[in-house]
């Protein structure tokens, strides 16, 4: 008799619980679907504006402004982000009236590919990035890393010293420090779980914070700022499943790689002006740009008042300002000298007026 009321019990529980499982394939189904909807929608709108170069195997995905004989920029956008971005902030407008300015989606965003069975690294990406300038033709640039770029920018001048004029960072993470934030924004790199989340809940997810995140980079930025950013912005190609992932990873390599880099900053040979918003609220100033500039003897620091994590879109004139000051400090004829004032860029030269 007792056997009969434990199995009896013991049907409603097995049924509430295939109900829940049911529930949840459901849930998962109609997400996965919902966001290969938006993923083809977002695609088909925003198709590549530029062209791609390919260097093992990975596309890269690049635009180009300005004369193509003028001295060049490279540009490097953060995670979770693509060229675009760069593209709007005002930054290249400027840059391109005199540099041969190059937008590249990095691996795994925008228009660019990211194949699986190797780990991005920032010194992975350098090295993608210094082979595909070779096969471009791009002697020299002046290299400009935003946010997590930064870290591939150093890695570009640790590889190459030689091969670049030197390096703008902006907005750089330099110093390890605890983020908890990294362990929640890695879950999409975790091997099966990863990959499920990437195409379901993660997309969906990111989609109901961006409001509040938006505000978080752009902070203490205008209103009208944002608002303007996230009318133009296309949100789902940042949130595709591939671009969710990409970011995971590089969410997970922050702190190690920063450990790995410390290292290396005293021995950079190439000039590097740092640039940060004062008032960052996703990666202090004081904490990273201020701290890094002390251990890179070969760099100066501009610390932009009123200008948070965004600042070459709040305040692209003082990031330009940072892109003619490093190629002022070295010409093929003089060496660099740090403790002397910037001189006129050599780009600069041929927009003055005659005597």
């Amino acid at each position: 008799m007792s056997m009969l009321r434990k199995t009896a019990s013991r049907a409603p529980a097995r049924a509430s619980s295939l109900a829940l499982a049911a529930g949840a394939v459901a849930m998962l189904g109609a997400s996965a679907w919902y966001v290969k909807r938006q993923r083809t929608r977002v695609e088909a709108e925003n198709p590549p504006a530029g062209r791609f170069v390919e260097v093992d195997g990975v596309r890269l995905h690049y635009t180009e402004h300005g004369d193509p004989a003028a001295p060049p920029l490279v540009l490097l956008h953060g995670m979770g982000m693509m060229g675009q971005e760069m593209e709007m902030s005002g930054l290249v407008e400027r840059a391109a009236q005199q540099y041969r300015v190059l937008v590249f989606d990095r691996p795994g965003y925008g228009h660019s590919t990211r194949p699986s069975g190797r780990l991005y690294t920032p010194e992975e990406q350098a090295r993608l990035f210094l082979q595909a300038l070779s096969l471009l033709g791009v002697h020299r640039p002046v290299v400009l890393g935003h946010s997590w770029a930064t870290l591939i920018a150093v890695a570009m001048a640790e590889q190459a010293p030689t091969e670049l004029k030197g390096l703008v960072l902006v907005g750089g993470y330099y110093t390890p420090a605890p983020r908890f934030d990294v362990l929640f924004n890695s879950l999409p790199a975790v091997p099966l779980l990863g990959p499920l989340l990437a195409h379901t809940l993660s997309p969906l997810f990111s989609r109901a914070i961006w409001a509040p995140t938006m505000w978080r980079v752009f902070s203490p930025a205008p209103s009208e700022a944002r608002r303007d950013f996230n009318a133009r912005y296309p949100k789902w190609m940042t949130l595709r499943p591939q671009s969710i992932q990409a970011a995971a990873a590089e969410a997970a390599m922050l702190v190690p790689a920063s450990v790995w880099q410390r290292s290396q900053h005293a021995g950079l040979q190439v000039p590097v002006v740092l640039v940060a918003g004062e008032q960052d609220r996703l990666i202090t100033s004081g904490w990273h740009s201020g701290r890094v500039s002390e251990r890179m003897p070969q760099s100066r620091l501009h610390i932009v008042p009123g200008a948070g994590h965004m600042v070459h879109h709040t305040a692209p004139d003082a990031v330009f300002d940072a892109v003619r000051e490093v190629a002022s400090l070295v010409t093929p004829t003089t060496p660099v000298d740090l403790d002397a004032p910037a001189r006129m860029a050599p780009e600069d030269i041929a927009l003055q007026p005659a005597a």
